[in-house]
């Protein structure tokens, strides 16, 4: 088995609720935030560290998100009848994904700074991790309440709790999918079991990060990114 991850699972099955009138015809990634649809701007980041393969899920309006990607070096995995979550929706595209450790991408966040996936590349320790997260402090992140989901150790380990938000980002290894009995479920059944191994661990980012989950975050997602043209 590989222990550098290839491939990157873009998260695009959800239904947008909290986006209104947005998602009324289209899925939420087809959003455009500076002209441009939210999985374009993800996709700017994975297509960066030339990944062996990019799998997008969907299921809510799948179908303007499978035209926007004919043509492209992407597979798309439809998750019918019923959505499958985070965690289901992972292992459901391990066929495509293949074995060892793969990214997996939120396509509801801008990034002004480093591209994270290539941060995490190069931190990533598959002998003493089990999912390395990037996660933002909380004064760096924009649209995004709360103190934190996650406290990070010095040495990079994390515990829930308040410090840094989880940016969407991140390198994990899929192994443990297998425990699950559940088809349709969150990751984070994965993150406690690699919690309670002392195996999860995080990444600082260094740069700026919006939420774009809500309709108020395209503009701070645009003024974010006008920012960074100056």
């Amino acid at each position: 088995m590989r222990d550098t991850p290839n491939a990157i699972m873009m998260f695009a099955a959800g239904f947008g609720t909290r986006m209104k009138h947005l998602t009324r015809d289209q899925p939420k990634p087809m959003i455009k935030v500076a002209g441009r649809p939210l999985i374009d701007h993800a996709l700017d980041l994975a297509e960066t560290i030339a990944p062996d393969r990019i799998v997008v899920n969907l299921h809510c309006k799948p179908d303007p998100l499978v035209a926007h990607l004919r043509g492209r070096d992407v597979r798309t995995v439809i998750e019918t009848p019923d959505i499958l979550e985070t965690g289901g929706g992972l292992r459901n595209a391990l066929p495509l994904l293949g074995a060892g450790p793969v990214f997996t991408m939120n396509t509801d966040a801008i990034w002004a700074g480093p591209n994270p996936l290539a941060l995490l590349l190069e931190a990533w320790d598959a002998d003493t991790m089990d999912a390395l997260l990037i996660g933002v402090p909380v004064r760096q992140a924009q649209g995004h309440a709360g103190k934190g989901d996650f406290t990070l150790a010095d040495d990079g380990r994390l515990t829930r709790g308040p410090g840094v938000i989880y940016g969407g980002v991140q390198i994990i290894k899929t192994d443990l999918l297998s425990t699950i009995p559940e088809r349709a479920f969150s990751l984070n059944l994965l993150w406690d079991k690699m919690l309670a191994r002392g195996r999860m661990f995080g990444l600082r980012y260094p740069g700026q990060w919006c939420d774009v989950g809500h309709p108020d975050g395209i503009k701070l997602a645009e003024d974010l990114l006008g920012a960074q043209d100056v």
